[in-house]
C-alpha cells in the first residue's frame, strides 16, 4: 500500500469517493502482477502504479479512470478477467479496461491484422468514451519514460509508433504538453545524434538568451501591474521535435525566431486583450504575426493569443497570451474542462463541462473526431481504415480558413478540391471554381497555412479531370462518384 500513498494523497483532496474503489484496484492489480517484473528490474506493479500518476498529474481525478489505470494490463497479462473487474470493483472500470486491453493474437491471422485492429480500436475509442485515450495516453507516456530498458529494436519500433499514432492522438484532443513530451521522447530514439546535438545547442542558446529575456519580463510585470491584471509571466523554450522539423526545412536554429517565448497567463478573456495592447506598446507586432485562438479556436479546441513583436534593436519575440483555464486545457487537452472553474462568468471561455458533455462535443464538434466516424463507417477492413486513418489524420496538417472565419484542418498536400469534397461536398455538382485569399485560383492550387477558401458555383467549369486535382483518396472517391452520377444523368 506505501505505492498507493500519494494517490490516495490526492484523491484525498480532489475525489474522496473514488478512494475506497481505487483501493481495491490497486489491490486487485498487485495479487495479479504478483512475481512479475518490467525489464528494469522493479516489480510490475509500479507500471500502473505510475500511469494512475500520470492522470492526476494531467487533472483527472474520475475515480473509474484511476482505477482502470491501475487495472489497465491486467486482462492481458494476467489470469483475471474482465467479469472479475466487473464484479469486484464495477462494470465501468470493466469498459474502460476492456477499451484498454488489446485484442489477443488467437483472433487473427497474422501479426499484421491484429496490430491493425488493435490500432483502430484505440482510435475509434475518441468517439466513444476519451477517457481510453487518456489512459492509453498515460500509459505511453510511462513506457516511453523508461524505454532505455528495452532492446534497441524494440526502441526504435516503440518510438515509431509513438511518432506515428500516439503524438496525433494526443494533438487531436489538444493535450500539447503531452504530445511534445511524447514526440521528443520518441526522436530521442529515432535520431539520436540529431537530438543530443539539438539538446545541447538549445542550452547553450538559452544562456545567451536568459537575461534578455529576464528582462523583458520584468518590464512587462511593471506593466501589467500598472493596469492591475494579476498575472503570471512564463519564458518557454520550443520543444526539441519542432526545432529538428524546421532544420529538416532549411532553418538555421539561430534563426528560429519563436525558440525561446513568453507565456503571459491572466484570469479572465478581457484580460487577455488588455495585456495584448500592453504587449504591443513594448513589442510593436509584425504584420502577419497575430492569431486569435480565443475566438476562433483551433479545431482541437486550443485557445490563446499568439503575437510576434520587435523590440526597439529589431529583436522577434513571440508571445502568448492565454487564461489559466485555457493553459490547463492546453496542456492536457479537451478532457481538462471537467476541471474547470465551475463559477466562471458567462461568457467566459473555456466553460466547465461534465463528461458527458465533453464527449458529445468531441464527437459532434471536433474536426478529427468527426472525420474519423465517417471513415470508420466507409471502411470496413481494417487495413483500408488504418491506411485512410495514415493519409488523413495521422498526418501533418494545413489550417485553413472558409468564408465565414472558421478554421479547417485538412492533410498537408491538399489542394482547395480537397477542401471541397471535404468541407462542401454537397456544392461539389454545382461547384464552378474556387476564391483563394479574395483572388480566383485553380481548383488543383495546394493550400497553404492560413489561406481563405471559398466555393464559386456560378459559371462555367470541366470537371473531366479533377480527379488528378486532389490529394487525398477521400476525395478522389468522391469525385469519382460525382463523375459516374452525372455520366448516368447523362445517358438518361
Amino acid at each position: 500500500m506505501e505505492e498507493l500513498k500519494d494517490i490516495i494523497s490526492i484523491l484525498n483532496e480532489k475525489n474522496k469517493d473514488a478512494i475506497p474503489e481505487v483501493i481495491k484496484s490497486y489491490e486487485m492489480a498487485d495479487k495479479a502482477h504478483e512475481g512479475i517484473f518490467r525489464e528494469s528490474g522493479e516489480p510490475y506493479i509500479t507500471h500502473p502504479i505510475a500511469v494512475a500518476k500520470n492522470l492526476l498529474d494531467m487533472e483527472i481525478y474520475d475515480g473509474p479512470t484511476i482505477c482502470a489505470a491501475l487495472l489497465h494490463d491486467v486482462v492481458e497479462d494476467t489470469n483475471v478477467t474482465l467479469e472479475d473487474i466487473s464484479r469486484e470493483i464495477n462494470p465501468e472500470v470493466a469498459e474502460l479496461v476492456d477499451g484498454v486491453t488489446k485484442m489477443r493474437r488467437m483472433n487473427f491471422s497474422t501479426k499484421q491484422d491484429q496490430n491493425n485492429a488493435n490500432t483502430r480500436k484505440i482510435i475509434t475509442s475518441l468517439t466513444k468514451d476519451v477517457r481510453i485515450i487518456i489512459i492509453k495516453l498515460a500509459d505511453r507516456l510511462h513506457n516511453m519514460r523508461t524505454l532505455e530498458y528495452k532492446k534497441p529494436n524494440k526502441q526504435r519500433e516503440n518510438a515509431i509508433e509513438t511518432m506515428e499514432l500516439f503524438v496525433p492522438l494526443a494533438l487531436s484532443i489538444g493535450a500539447y504538453q503531452i504530445k511534445s513530451e511524447l514526440e521528443d521522447l520518441a526522436l530521442k530514439y529515432i535520431e539520436p545524434e540529431k537530438y543530443d546535438e539539438i539538446f545541447r545547442k538549445r542550452n547553450e542558446l538559452a544562456k545567451q538568451e536568459k537575461e534578455y529575456l529576464l528582462e523583458l519580463k520584468k518590464k512587462l510585470k511593471k506593466l501589467l501591474a500598472q493596469k492591475h491584471i494579476p498575472n503570471e509571466i512564463l519564458i518557454r523554450t520550443k520543444n526539441i521535435c519542432n526545432i529538428y522539423r524546421k532544420i529538416t526545412k532549411g532553418y538555421e536554429m539561430e534563426n528560429i525566431y519563436d525558440l525561446f517565448y513568453i507565456k503571459i497567463l491572466v484570469n479572465e478573456v478581457d484580460d487577455c486583450y488588455r495585456t495584448l495592447r500592453i504587449v504591443h506598446e513594448l513589442t510593436p507586432p509584425i504584420n502577419g504575426r497575430f492569431k486569435d485562438y480565443i475566438y476562433n479556436p483551433r479545431t482541437n479546441h486550443y485557445q490563446s493569443l499568439h503575437t510576434t513583436g520587435s523590440d526597439s534593436n529589431d529583436k522577434l519575440i513571440k508571445t502568448k497570451i492565454r487564461t489559466f483555464d485555457m493553459d490547463k486545457v492546453s496542456a492536457y487537452g479537451i478532457p481538462a474542462y471537467w476541471n474547470i472553474n465551475p463559477n466562471k462568468k458567462e461568457g467566459e471561455t473555456p466553460t466547465r463541462k461534465t463528461k458527458e458533455e465533453t464527449q458529445a462535443e468531441i464527437r459532434n464538434k471536433l474536426q478529427f473526431a468527426k472525420k474519423l466516424q465517417e471513415i470508420d463507417t466507409s471502411y470496413r477492413e481494417d487495413d483500408d481504415f488504418i491506411a485512410n486513418i495514415k493519409e488523413q489524420l495521422l498526418t501533418e496538417h494545413v489550417y485553413v480558413y472558409n468564408h465565414s472565419g472558421e478554421i479547417i484542418e485538412l492533410p498537408v498536400g491538399s489542394t482547395a478540391l480537397d477542401y471541397a469534397c471535404e468541407v462542401h461536398p454537397e456544392l461539389l455538382d454545382i461547384m464552378t471554381g474556387v476564391i483563394i485569399n479574395g483572388k480566383e485560383s485553380r481548383v488543383d492550387t495546394v493550400l497553404e497555412n492560413n489561406d481563405t477558401v471559398q466555393i464559386k458555383t456560378k459559371g462555367k467549369t470541366n470537371r473531366a479531370n479533377w480527379e488528378k486535382c486532389v490529394h487525398t483518396e477521400s476525395s478522389k472517391g468522391k469525385i469519382r462518384s460525382l463523375n459516374n452520377r452525372q455520366n448516368k444523368d447523362q445517358a438518361l
